[in-house]
């Protein structure tokens, strides 16, 4: 039977180990990167309260699902949708489920790779003093320096894929588990300095209420869907990376419990990201939407004109180099799994090949902020098509499709037998939630970007 198959590629030592995997997986460039400046872009608070809510109704639920379907099969999430898709009698077309969300973490960490090869520039950039003192003008040419130059983005997306599949190809025990309790407890450490150094730019309590009072009169039906899009981005839900993280998980440990866990540590993240961030914005009169280059243009600015703004950009882009590394390694972990199921190769030679096919992937990204700058797709750069297709496209539907076989196709026996939940009560309100409300959510959200609805 499916729920006794143990993972050929090993197990979690411990519950703390699966959680700092998957919180690592959860936390990432998403959440210190991407959320501060999305919460900038749709009006603050009332952003934060929607994206509240989908990681409460949708993202959790759909985790515990994500987690259960990967224990259960105990392969990549390829091979356990096609394993547990022939039990329950269903159609053998749910086998392309596994396969879209391995390719959208694939073809998430193309791109990723090289926003985490800025961050890693950036790193030595703040250790040789390149922001201090300077304007924002210098600044924004320094930014507009590195996407112009193709060999530099190149050279640091080659050192943060290369970095990131020496780990993978460690193994589960070996290179997974070791190096997300490192990079965790590290990121904590970081981020809460960088928190108690907003506390003292005197703008703090205006970044808590930019974050945390809501104006929903500056919602509308795409800062909806950004919002669900993030969700299951910063939850890395739909992307393969908590399937094949759950096939490693032993019985014993309760899907239930570590998913709230994990969505709590990884909304916590983002929270102390925003309160870190905005009051340093804010203290040197920039913009909080400033998009993308909030991290990487608006922020240095601070940096380089505060106290003490040396040591601590220093250190805001060493927990941003973290925080990524943590997700690359769950992004490309399904592609690597199948590849060695499926071919019966060694880890090292599928992480040389998956390793190889990210990195050429991810030229396309390098080349949209320069050469390719004019080339579009439906309106949209090679990467701004890749990052719409896959955060606002893909993971929702892979997470509607995972809700719908976890909940309505897949037999509730099973479920209940890998979530060991309450039969009367806690089983029957994740099923409810898994099986009406998460699936419901995302429908009436797509309704309303095409505008059929609101």
């Amino acid at each position: 039977m499916p729920n006794s198959k143990k993972s050929m590629h090993g197990a979690w030592s411990s519950r703390i180990a699966f959680i700092l995997a998957a919180t690592g997986s959860a936390v990432g460039l998403g959440n210190i990167w991407k959320f501060p400046y999305i919460v900038g872009e749709n009006g603050g608070g009332a952003f934060v309260v929607v994206y509240l809510l989908c990681v409460a109704a949708i993202g959790i639920p759909i985790m515990m699902a994500e987690t259960m379907l990967g224990r259960r099969g105990g392969q990549s999430p390829i091979n356990t949708i096609k394993l547990l898709a022939k039990e329950a009698g269903a159609d053998e077309r749910w086998k392309y489920l596994g396969w879209m969300g391995t390719l959208a973490g694939f073809l998430i960490l193309s791109y990723y790779s090289v926003i985490a090869g800025w961050s890693i520039s950036y790193v030595f950039k703040a250790f040789s003093g390149s922001f201090s003192g300077e304007s924002a003008e210098q600044i924004g040419l320094l930014f507009s320096e590195l996407k112009a130059d193709k060999s530099q983005q190149i050279f640091w997306h080659s050192v943060f894929v290369g970095s990131t599949m020496m780990v993978v190809a460690r193994g589960v025990e070996g290179g997974i588990e070791k190096a997300v309790r490192f990079l965790m407890p590290g990121l904590f450490v970081l981020l809460i300095l960088l928190v108690a150094y907003a506390m003292t730019t005197g703008f703090y309590i205006e970044g808590l209420r930019f974050l945390f009072e809501p104006d929903f009169s500056e919602l509308t039906g795409k800062s909806i869907l950004t919002a669900m899009g993030h969700a299951f981005f910063t939850l890395s839900l739909g992307m393969g990376a908590i399937m094949v993280y759950g096939a490693y998980l032993p019985k014993e440990i309760s899907i239930a419990k570590t998913a709230l866990w994990i969505a709590g540590a990884d909304t916590a993240v983002a929270l102390l990201s925003g309160m870190a961030i905005f009051p340093i914005v804010f203290s040197h009169g920039l913009e909080a939407g400033a998009g993308e280059g909030l991290i990487f243009q608006t922020l240095p600015i601070a940096f380089g004109n505060m106290t003490g703004g040396w040591l601590f950009g220093i250190l805001f882009f060493v927990l941003l180099v973290f925080a990524a590394l943590s997700s690359a390694i769950s992004l490309i972990e399904p592609a690597v799994a199948w590849c060695v199921e499926h071919y019966k190769v060694t880890r090292n030679k599928a992480c040389i090949v998956m390793g190889s096919a990210v990195w050429f992937m991810g030229l396309g990204t390098v080349f949209s902020f320069n050469i390719w700058a004019d080339t579009t797709f439906f309106g949209l750069t090679f990467f701004g098509f890749l990052d719409y297709l896959t955060a606002n496209l893909m993971l929702p539907i892979g997470g509607f499709l995972i809700a719908v076989f976890a909940g309505r196709v897949m037999h509730a026996k099973h479920a209940q037998d890998e979530l060991d939940l309450d039969a009367e009560h806690h089983f029957v309100i994740w099923q409810y939630l898994v099986s009406y409300v998460a699936p419901a959510a995302v429908f009436l959200v797509f309704l309303s970007v095409l505008g059929i609805f609101g």
